[in-house]
């Protein structure tokens, strides 16, 4: 059986007539590697043997990739680089019955030290470590997960544009001398500035960003509404805002970014996978610790370490960040509680997960 029908007889396909006496494809093994980019990818076909069979450039889309790997038998592993836009490829491989290996860039040195290095080595290289079984890879997360990834970033990037607004705002009127001791962007802050007597260009400059910031209001507000929707449903949500400093929308993004908590066998493994365990240096009787690492998900980090900066003030947390903060100063002591509460949600994950009854919200 083919994995998907291809409009056009692919090279694989040449080759497979071209060595069996029977025309049929032979029932060994094959590898693919595929070196994924922003409007072309490299496809690189290796069979049991080690021997590369294929290596074609071809424009992205289902067409011209099913036109090279579209005659593999069904199940036949490809391998791909965690890079830009490799969402389409995976889902894919997905649906014409391909098993999808996703590479982390970052622990395949194979690729990353060569001393030739270019698509066609890559992709070769990528299918070379499937077939030897040495890929790191990294977890695909479901299209559920990511979905629900994407419409939290897209809230947090809006949220972001409009604190950027609001800061040119008051460094408009900071730069002319106008302040007031409450907010400027409630009811009687937005009455103050109405009648403020601003030069020309500075009134211009404001009515666009309070402009601007209006028209954001409206999309901030739906987000809200279907996330906090969602959150109802959400078993592992309503255990997450139990932890200190942790709300609906944190626990959210703690659930969204995490994914299947059951991949991580401990909750040191967790904080290292999300980059907030410091970097070690060893040898002989020599170890140096180092900066935390802030390798995977960078969104994670960022709201724990929000998330931090209420719990450090919180009777469970109150005393280890004074301490810390002592010896080490207050950033680190702030890090050192984003840690600690990612340990504590990981055993709420835990827990929720190990219910009997417990089900994922779709």
């Amino acid at each position: 059986m083919r994995a998907g029908p291809p409009s056009v007889l692919s090279p694989v396909e040449f080759w497979f007539r071209d060595h069996t006496s029977s025309g049929r494809r032979p029932s060994m093994p094959v590898y693919v590697g595929i070196d994924v980019h922003r409007k072309r990818s490299q496809v690189a076909v290796v069979d049991d043997e080690g021997s590369v069979r294929v290596n074609r450039n071809v424009p992205n889309g289902v067409a011209a990739v099913l036109a090279v790997i579209g005659d593999l038998p069904i199940g036949a592993p490809v391998a791909f680089e965690a890079a830009y836009g490799w969402g389409w490829l995976e889902q894919l491989l997905e649906d014409y019955g391909f098993e999808p290996h996703l590479v982390h860039p970052l622990r395949c040195k194979a690729i990353a030290s060569a001393r030739l290095k270019n698509d066609k080595v890559d992709a070769a290289t990528l299918a070379q470590l499937l077939r030897a079984d040495l890929l790191p890879e990294a977890w695909i997360a479901p299209m559920q997960v990511r979905q629900q990834r994407a419409l939290l970033r897209h809230r947090c990037q809006l949220v972001r544009l409009r604190t950027l607004l609001r800061n040119r705002v008051h460094a408009v009127l900071a730069d002319l001398g106008c302040d007031r001791p409450g907010s400027y962007f409630t009811a009687p802050g937005r009455a103050w500035l109405q009648e403020l007597d601003l030069p020309d260009a500075s009134q211009w400059v404001v009515d666009d960003l309070l402009g601007i910031m209006d028209a954001l209001k409206e999309p901030i507000d739906a987000l809200d509404r279907q996330l906090l929707a969602t959150a109802r449903g959400d078993p592992r949500v309503a255990a997450l805002t139990r932890l200190p400093g942790v709300g609906t929308l944190t626990a959210l993004m703690i659930v969204a970014e995490v994914g299947d908590v059951t991949r991580f066998p401990s909750a040191r493994k967790l904080a290292a996978w999300a980059g907030l365990t410091p970097t070690v240096r060893g040898s002989d009787l020599t170890v140096r610790h180092g900066h935390i690492s802030k390798q995977g998900s960078d969104w994670l980090r960022w709201i724990l370490y929000e998330a931090a900066q209420t719990a450090k003030r919180s009777p469970e947390f109150a005393a280890a960040y004074q301490a810390i903060a002592h010896r080490r100063g207050k950033k680190i002591a702030t890090t050192a509680i984003a840690r600690r509460l990612l340990a504590r949600a990981y055993h709420v994950l835990r827990a929720v997960q190990d219910r009997p009854d417990h089900r994922e919200p779709r």
